[in-house]
């Protein structure tokens, strides 16, 4: 099985092209793939390009424990740098379709840098009620109140603002918070640190994957809630343990994520990694 591996910002995902394996893949053979230990490595993968009836391309996109993404920023920007690298795409607009909506992208120098317009922010998780303004809820979690605003972009998220942001913070408690009962299935959690009008900086703990290092959607979030608070200006640079993305908000919260991808390597998965017995 062929394989090609980018990272955005640390955050590292493995593109699998339909047209060079099996029509299908299953859980067990992503888990497989996306172990550090006995398979290549990865925080997800990106299976496309798929036709789309609406869209340039198709994407499907998979957390490390097989469980499938409606959105994923850093995926979207690694996925736009693989079309950029087969030439399926120049540095024209196109248009990509997932599971949380259509996205338009753009591939800027040389495939080091791309912009995705990840779409409308909701403050909320279900996106077929409208709500235009970010508006606190109360989690209490192990006795601590967490102070949380909701967002959507596709997929959902929970911003909790707090100085509190090291990797043994978000690992201690943003799985509880994202395994909470209120939220039906699941949320990505931002903590987010307020610096300037212009700056944020984000611990991230994504929904099937756990702590990680930068995350386009989570970046988007986060900054679109401290813009509705009136924390910060309408263009954001997101701090991450990974690098910074740069989020950029316009009317109605439509929102563009701007951030550097690298190609890794690529090469052939051997068939004793695939289908192994879990």
């Amino acid at each position: 099985m062929k394989f090609y591996k980018y990272h955005a910002l640390g955050n590292d995902y493995i593109v699998l092209d339909p047209k060079d394996q099996i029509p299908h893949i299953s859980g067990a053979d992503i888990i497989s793939i996306c172990d550090r230990h006995c398979g290549v490595g990865a925080d997800g993968i990106l299976y496309g390009p798929e036709q789309s009836d609406t869209c340039d391309f198709a994407l499907r996109i998979f957390n490390p424990d097989s469980s499938e993404a409606e959105k994923s920023g850093n995926g979207l920007r690694i996925f736009s740098r693989y079309l950029w690298d087969q030439s399926l795409v120049s540095h024209q607009r196109f248009t990509i379709q997932t599971r949380g909506g259509a996205v338009d992208s753009i591939v800027r120098e040389s495939g080091l840098s791309v912009s995705v317009g990840m779409g409308k922010v909701s403050f909320n998780h279900d996106r077929t009620i409208v709500a235009d303004v970010a508006k606190p809820t109360i989690l209490t979690i192990q006795g601590i109140e967490f102070i949380c605003y909701l967002a959507n972009i596709g997929n959902p998220h929970c911003v909790i603002f707090t100085d509190k942001i090291t990797e043994k913070y978000v690992k201690k408690y943003g799985e509880l918070v994202s395994l909470n009962s209120l939220f039906q299935n699941g949320s990505n959690v931002q903590f987010v640190k307020l610096l300037d009008k212009q700056s944020i900086q984000i611990g991230i703990w994504e929904r099937g994957a756990g702590y990680t290092l930068a995350s386009g959607s989570s970046s988007t979030a986060a900054a679109c809630v401290a813009h509705s608070l009136g924390y910060c200006d309408s263009l954001v640079n997101v701090q991450m343990p990974g690098g910074v993305i740069q989020i950029k908000i316009g009317k109605q919260y439509q929102t563009t994520m701007t951030g550097e991808v690298r190609k890794i390597c690529e090469g052939v998965i051997s068939d004793e990694v695939l289908r192994k017995k879990l």
